[in-house]
């Protein structure tokens, strides 16, 4: 889950980072009262969880209270890259000296945490990184050992840091380990003209797997979700809207990535990501279809399931229960393969639902999906 800046902006706070002072609202009138208490002019960002914002027009001066009004109202509403601007952050401004930008990331290839660093922050880091790669410093970090001193004083000489970002460095750490995190990056971290190091922006990303014990963020982002994510969640599916019209159910990741891409191939797109896990029950298989069928944008559904220790006769009895309590309007390809399939097949076909097709393989089944959405 991402954390929107003035989320991220608390956690540093909480953990000792020194940040701008700042306030959020979502009414240009409260700006105004907020642009006063901060000293008049102040900095108006939109809150998404999206970057890109400032070469968006997201992110602007305002020299006093009357033009802290009118931005907000310029910048509330807006679209930044399908993201619709609902909030603001004011924050005073600082003087700035040098820009720098620091972060913590997994890094799942090697099995530890990559700490990326530059003396050369700012909007255009990106492009840094791809022109100038030299400029950006990768340090491997032992998940074991952590950030100490003595690595924060590494990372920092690999990015021509100052030394002042030593306990930064340290302190950014914490907030990775401490609240579950996955990402935590300060763009810019910046030095003002009267020594301060300050972080003026801030992203952050919780690892899912953790909501357990990072509950604080649920009901903040609760209503900005996508509401079919939602309907699925409180299912306990794991599911992910995506922008097309072939709805895929699968049992385990792997199995449904590859499911994504053979689709796509086959020139159509998946409107969705639905793992069912292990287990393929009657009312697993009725949930995730309930929430695939009520996509408007989907035509097609396409159920690929390798039988392991759930086996297909099982899946193809839940897919049948299922349909009991499902009313299916759109066409329903299956595709199952493994432990029982034969008798999952014959499930299928002594139900003979006029709306459910078969397929022996991963590819003919993707076809048939394709072909039924882009036809429909």
């Amino acid at each position: 889950m991402d954390l929107y800046e003035h989320q991220a902006r608390e956690l540093f706070e909480e953990h000792g980072i020194a940040v701008p002072r700042a306030e959020v609202t979502d009414s240009p009138a409260k700006a105004r009262e907020i642009a006063r208490r901060l000293g008049g002019k102040t900095v108006v960002k939109a809150q998404v969880k999206v970057g890109g914002r400032g070469k968006a027009g997201g992110v602007r001066i305002a020299a006093d209270p009357a033009a802290a009004y009118l931005t907000a109202s310029q910048i509330l509403g807006m679209d930044i890259k399908g993201h619709p601007v609902d909030t603001v952050m004011l924050a005073e401004p600082v003087d700035i000296e040098s820009e720098f930008y620091v972060s913590y990331v997994l890094d799942r290839a090697s099995g530890t945490f990559l700490a990326i660093a530059s003396a050369e922050g700012g909007i255009d880091i990106e492009e840094a990184a791809a022109t100038r790669p030299e400029t950006v410093a990768r340090v491997p970090v032992d998940p074991a050992e952590g950030v100490t001193p003595a690595k924060a004083a590494e990372i920092a000489e690999a990015a021509a840091l100052p030394p002042e970002t030593v306990d930064v460095l340290v302190r950014l750490w914490q907030v990775l380990v401490r609240e579950d995190a996955l990402l935590v990056e300060v763009n810019p971290l910046v030095r003002t003209r009267q020594g301060r190091v300050l972080a003026l922006d801030g992203k952050v990303t919780l690892d899912d797997n953790a909501r357990f014990r990072q509950t604080r963020w649920d009901d903040a982002d609760a209503e900005r979700a996508d509401p079919l994510e939602a309907r699925a969640a409180a299912k306990g599916l794991t599911y992910v809207k995506l922008d097309g019209e072939v709805g895929v159910i699968g049992n385990g990741a792997g199995l449904v990535m590859a499911t994504l891409d053979v689709v796509a191939c086959c020139g159509a797109r998946p409107a969705n990501f639905l793992d069912l896990g292990g287990g393929a029950s009657a009312q697993v298989m009725a949930d995730g279809l309930a929430v695939i069928l009520s996509d408007p944008d989907v035509r097609s559904v396409l159920v690929n399931v390798f039988g392991g220790i759930t086996a297909c006769d099982k899946v193809a009895d839940g897919i049948v229960r299922a349909l009991d309590t499902v009313r299916l309007t759109k066409p329903l390809v299956v595709r199952l393969d493994g432990n029982n399939a034969e008798r999952g097949r014959a499930v299928l076909a002594d139900h003979a639902h006029p709306l459910v097709q078969q397929a022996t393989t991963m590819d003919g089944a993707a076809r048939r999906a394709a072909r039924l959405a882009t036809n429909a």
